[in-house]
């Protein structure tokens, strides 16, 4: 079973849930804010991904902005950006998209397309 990470009131999350109820794609939902990924997790999803791992930062967010994250992340190790990703869920690109074999990071249509359709 997918698994589908996301911040239930964030506009992409929603557009990407109704996406995957359009094509009838069973998924288990997961509120990023009230069930926040765990190191071994975020290890784990990086991993599979073949991303670079500020990809599983939400730049754009309030709080990677508040924390200075843009000029932080070039001198972190590997571990201490996933330790800091653990820590608050609002710190994660959202949705997130959790297969057995990839993770989809951000909701790109033709991404989704190509890895499930």
């Amino acid at each position: 079973m997918l698994k589908f990470i996301c911040y239930p009131k964030c506009t992409t999350c929603q557009k990407a849930k109704g996406w995957l109820e359009k094509n009838n794609i069973t998924f288990e939902e997961r509120s990023i804010k009230e069930e926040n990924p765990t190191l071994e997790e975020l290890s784990l999803w990086y991993g599979i991904s073949g991303q670079p791992l500020k990809r599983f930062f939400n730049t754009s967010g309030l709080l990677y902005k508040s924390l200075g994250l843009k000029d932080k992340l070039p001198g972190m190790s590997e571990q201490e950006m996933l330790s800091l990703l653990a820590s608050d869920g609002m710190l994660v690109k959202r949705p997130l998209l959790i297969g057995d074999s990839f993770v989809l990071i951000g909701f790109k249509e033709k991404e989704w397309v190509d890895k499930l359709l």
